[in-house]
């Protein structure tokens, strides 16, 4: 059988290749879609590191793959996101690698109010998941802030409404980092200057705020898109300094909003949270100066009528001193019969004692004592002189085995070592005395000091009576002569008290008794 073609089948239509089918295509799509305006739901959306930006344009019949690229994607106003409504310009094409048709989308848009409505509640609750909008998450804005910075136009009203209600209520200093406040540069930069303002180093060259105020007037949902971006949100949630928002009047609400530590209604009203009123501080001030004023002086006077009260109720001095004055008159009333009844009892026992000393005993006791000392010497001798002869034959029995140069040598070394010993011990020796040295001279300037002869250089004064040390005014008029003792010798008062009677001497023994020794 044979393979032969029929012509029939071909005709004369024409052969193209896949590229030239492709390229076709793609003339004929750009030609007749050169520039369409597309209402649709935003689908899939991938944003790959190249910075394109790759998604799906849906209804419910049907899917239109879009590509925006880069140079485009960084000038948009809002960011495509899925599930957002909007309307996209572009112009159709197509990508012969993949066989399918795209849009380069040239500007995109939300499809009106309601679609950015929605976008907005959904990044909420996803913020909202995360934690950002959390309570304990809120810092405490400062009573006083030394230093407030903020964040806002510096061509608007607004900074002026700031500056001058912060001029009336309290004046401060203010840091101002100009920003964008719409527009497609308007949430980089607000977030930038959060960011900065948090960079600042406390006690650098440029101060450190102690309060960050967001601020922009008033305006329709889309002026104040830029605020409702991520990234603000974000970086007001991380800042360090606590942020007050004041974007937009009392009805408009922003992601920022919910994210700071604080929201004021209008940018003025962020002002008075700031700072208190001035002269509110100084009324109140000087109210607690007054009333603190008040409470001393009553309890003063309360305290005074106490101790007025309680030294009614305590004795008079002299009377707490009658009692130890009797005492100290009825111990001297019978001092001088007590120390003649004890100088008695002395001189009985003192005969006692020596009626029972008798010459001829001692003599006695002396002579028996002599006796058993010679008996004992005697004893001695003969016992020492058998171990001694022991010890010697010992001696000469090992006195051949000793070598004379080993002795010699070993006694060297001995002496050697003994010298060293010596030379450490008499190092040790100096050592320990001159510690000890140290602690006796530490010791005796402590003595020195606490002494009372250190104590009369600096003006006192010792007195004494009849000898004894006066310590009281009584003593002292009771005595018969005083003597005052200052730090450079003594001084006498009066006439002195009369010296004791000698002792009576004793009549020495007879020549004949001889000594006890």
């Amino acid at each position: 059988m044979e393979l032969i073609e029929d012509p029939s089948q071909t005709g004369n239509a024409p052969e193209f290749t896949v590229s030239e089918l492709a390229g076709a295509v793609k003339r004929l799509i750009e030609g007749e879609f050169s520039h369409v305006r597309i209402r649709a739901e935003v689908g899939r959306v991938s944003r790959p590191r190249s910075g394109h930006v790759y998604l799906d344009l849906k209804d419910d019949r049907a899917v239109l793959s879009g590509v925006i690229w880069k140079g485009v994607a960084n000038r948009l106003a809002t960011q495509p996101e899925e599930g957002m409504e909007v309307v996209a310009t572009g112009r159709l094409t197509t990508f012969p690698g993949q066989s399918k048709y795209q849009i380069v989308i040239e500007e995109i848009a939300p499809a009106g109010v309601g679609a950015l409505m929605a976008m907005l509640e959904k990044r909420k609750a996803q913020l909202a998941a995360e934690g950002l909008f959390a309570p304990e998450r809120k810092q405490p804005i400062p009573y006083l802030p030394e230093i407030i910075g903020v964040v806002t136009s510096p061509s608007g009203a607004v900074i002026r409404d700031i500056l001058h209600r912060l001029r009336d209520r309290f004046p401060r200093k203010v840091l101002i980092w100009p920003v964008a406040v719409q527009g497609a540069a308007c949430a980089p930069e607000v977030a930038r200057a959060i960011a900065g303002f948090n960079a600042f180093s406390p006690g650098g060259a440029l101060p450190r705020p102690d309060l960050i105020i967001v601020a922009r007037g008033g305006g329709s949902i889309e002026d104040l898109w830029g605020f409702n971006e991520e990234i603000v949100a974000r970086a007001a949630a991380a800042s360090e300094i606590p942020l007050i928002s004041a974007v937009g009047h009392e009805t408009d609400t922003t992601l920022i909003d919910f994210a700071a530590d604080r929201r004021a209604p209008t940018p003025t009203a962020a002002a008075e949270m700031a700072v208190p009123v001035r002269r509110d501080l100084l009324a109140w001030t000087a109210e607690q100066g007054a009333r603190l004023t008040t409470a001393l002086t009553q309890a003063l006077t309360r305290r005074g009528q106490r101790l007025a009260d309680l030294s009614r109720a305590l004795p008079r001095p002299e009377s707490l001193l009658d009692g130890p004055r009797q005492r100290l008159d009825r111990a001297a009333d019978r001092l001088p019969a007590a120390l003649v009844a004890l100088a008695q009892t002395g001189q009985v026992r003192l005969t006692r004692a020596a009626s029972g000393l008798r010459p001829g005993l001692l003599t006695a006791r002396i002579e028996r004592q002599r006796d058993r000392l010679d008996a004992r010497a005697l004893r001695l001798a003969t016992g020492l002189a058998r171990p001694a002869a022991e010890k010697r034959r010992a001696l000469n029995r090992v006195a051949p085995r000793l070598d004379l140069a080993r002795v010699i040598e070993t006694r060297s070394r001995k002496a050697e070592a003994f010298t060293a010993l010596a030379a450490r011990l008499d190092r040790a020796s100096t050592a320990q005395i001159r510690r000890w040295r140290d602690q006796l001279d530490a010791l005796d300037r402590t003595r020195s000091t606490l002494g009372y002869t250190e104590t009369l250089k600096r003006g006192f004064a010792v007195v004494r009576g009849d000898g004894a040390v006066v310590t009281t005014k009584a003593k002292a008029e009771a005595a018969r002569a005083l003597e005052i003792e200052f730090a450079d010798g003594r001084m006498a008062l009066g006439e002195p008290p009369p010296k004791p009677a000698a002792k009576k001497a004793r009549p020495k023994p007879p020549p004949t008794q001889g000594s006890l020794f």
